[in-house]
Formats: structure tokens, sequence, C-alpha cells
């Protein structure tokens, strides 16, 4: 019997100082840790800090698109270093894999993504994940890793999410963190804060995003914190951050890739009419389109929500997103098959 898959992401703010640099102690507890899990599971570790340890080395640095990639090319060498240092003791053998989401929207590029993590995974090495920054431009990025992580968990099976923050778990307006989230509804969502940290790119509400995209996927999510002797054992024996229950979900391969291919390049916008269709296993027209956003070709993934900004599920689409913008005075064209659409 194979082992489950657990990815685990790390933010800026978990592994380095407000000045950006990279945490020795963190790196070496972190290593500690997965080792331990490696005896019972296939570990994917997404790890931020590449340019916050980078940005240093840039004089000036403001934080546009050019100066990240910079920091991230220098960064993520010294990054993997640490990493591959602290390993070693363990004799885990580290790869660096960078992505692009055109490894994630492409079926073809998708498989083979997944065929080499199962030769690092059969061959006892522990894939380390970030975004290649150098090469992606601003609108092909993730958002951040937090979505990253999410696509990898989805598109791999995983059985477990865990993102680890600097606040330690998911909190009430009480600043008491919250042990269990049966669902994401309103309420939960009422208790977000919409301040991030200032070398982060996302904070809760982002991962709260996410973590309903995984959740509602199968797949159990846990916001923890990474203080205390076992912080990972502690999280996946609910003593430590958030649990999130993973729903129930009979997905087959090809519509997880579709799911994890998601918060792509586009967005349409669906009236109650057209969402209530979707949820019965209908195909989306038209005619329910309410409003497009992004570009987008004939046969990409893209995001559907539903009048309410909610993130419903996810369509590859029929037509490019012009056509799909002047099918809505249409009406009756056809958006995308329902063999098509995955609905959360």
């Amino acid at each position: 019997m194979q082992k489950p898959v657990i990815v685990i992401k790390l933010g800026t703010a978990v592994i380095t100082n407000e000045e950006g640099v990279i945490s020795h102690s963190i790196i070496k507890k972190v290593a500690s840790e997965i080792s331990e899990l490696f005896h019972t599971h296939r570990v994917v570790l997404v790890s931020s800090g590449a340019v916050g340890s980078g940005k240093v080395f840039i004089q000036h640095y403001k934080g546009s698109i050019t100066e990240r990639k910079a920091a991230a090319a220098v960064g993520n060498p010294l990054l993997i270093q640490l990493y591959q240092k602290h390993f070693s003791k363990y004799h885990i053998p580290v790869a660096q894999a960078l992505c692009e989401r055109h490894h994630f929207s492409n079926r073809f590029q998708f498989v083979q993504l997944k065929e080499t993590f199962e030769a690092f995974w059969q061959n006892g090495i522990l894939p380390i994940v970030n975004e290649n920054d150098l090469v992606s431009n601003v609108e092909l990025k993730f958002s951040d890793n937090d979505e990253l992580a999410t696509l990898i968990a989805v598109g791999f099976d995983a059985e477990t999410l865990v993102i680890c923050t600097s606040v330690g778990g998911f909190m009430d307006d009480a600043k008491n963190i919250i042990p269990r989230v049966e669902k994401i509804d309103s309420k939960v969502m009422g208790f977000v804060q919409t301040t991030k940290s200032s070398l982060g790119l996302g904070g809760m509400t982002s991962k709260l995003t996410f973590t309903r995209l995984a959740t509602s996927l199968g797949i159990q999510v846990i916001i923890c914190g990474l203080k205390g002797k076992g912080p990972f054992a502690d999280a996946l024996a609910g003593k430590n951050g958030t649990t999130f229950v993973s729903q129930a979900s009979n997905l087959k391969a090809r519509q997880k890739w579709l799911a994890s291919g998601s918060i792509t390049l586009g967005t349409l916008s669906v009236d109650k009419g057209a969402a209530k269709a979707l949820q019965q296993r209908r195909s989306l027209l038209t005619v329910g389109v309410t409003n497009v956003q992004g570009k987008f070709a004939a046969g990409e993934v893209v995001q559907i929500k539903d009048e309410e900004e909610s993130i419903i599920g996810v369509a590859k689409v029929k037509l490019d997103a012009t056509a799909i913008r002047d099918g809505i005075s249409q009406k009756n064209v056809l958006a995308a098959h329902a063999d098509d659409i995955v609905i959360f």
C-alpha cells in the first residue's frame, strides 16, 4: 500500500525574520520534523523565503516584479543549500522543483510533473517546491505559495495539506485559535483579518480561499505554527493549529487535474440560475454568465464565481474570453460542457 501524500507549505514569515534573513534554527527544526514524516508519508515541501532572503542583495529594493525576479534568483540557491545541509543529517537528499503555471494548466506537462515527483519519492528524495519567479510574468504568476501548495495537493491527490503560519492557526475574534472547522461558511469568514505580514504575499483570506478548494476536493487542511517540540506530529493529531475537515469527494483523476489547474488566467461570474444548474451537473451557457475577467483561450481552465464572489468551481471552456463576452448577448451559446466542469 502506497504511503499517503502530505504537502507542507512554509510561509516567508515563518522561516525568516523581519529583515528577510532565514532562520537556521527553524530550518533545522523543519528538517527534523519532516525526517520523521518520511517514514509514513510521501512528502512535498513548498517553501517561501527565496525572495525574502535574496532581496538584501538588491540595492534600493522596492519590490517591483523585476527586483523580485532578481531577488529570487539570488535567494533560491541560498535557501536550497540550507535545506540540503540540514536534511543531509538524516540522509535525505533534496531536489529543487521550480514550478510555473503551465505545469498545471497543460495536461501533458502536469502528468510529466507528477511522474517526476513519483521518481523523487521512490528514491527517498524530498522535493522542495517554489515558483520559478525568474521567468514567470505577472499574468502567469501564482497568487502566492498557498495557491501553489494547494494545486500540488489537489493534483497529486494528497491526504493532507499543512500550511504553516506565524500566527499558529485560524483565530476567532478573541484571538483564540479555533481547533477544528467543519465547514468554511459566512461565520468562519467573518473571523478573517485582512492584514498580512510585511514579507508574505497573502494573508488569511488567501489561505481560506485555497483551504476551501482543497477541503471540497477531499483534502484535510491544517493551518498551524512551528512552536513546540513536534509541531507537525501535533498538527496531524489535532493538537496544534486548526484542522479544516475534508469533504467527501468522488472526482476522477482528470477532474482533479481540472481543479488543480484552477484559479488561472480567467474568471466567469454566473447568476443564481446558472449556479444552480451547475450544481445539477449541467453545461454552462453564456446566458448565465454575467461577467468575464482575464485573457484566456478556448480549452483553458478558468474559475467560476457566483453572485457573492465565491469560487464555486472550474471549467475547461469551449470559447476564448472574447467569444464568451460576445456570446452573452446571444444567450444560448455553449461556454463549457458539463463533462468539463468541476463544482466544489
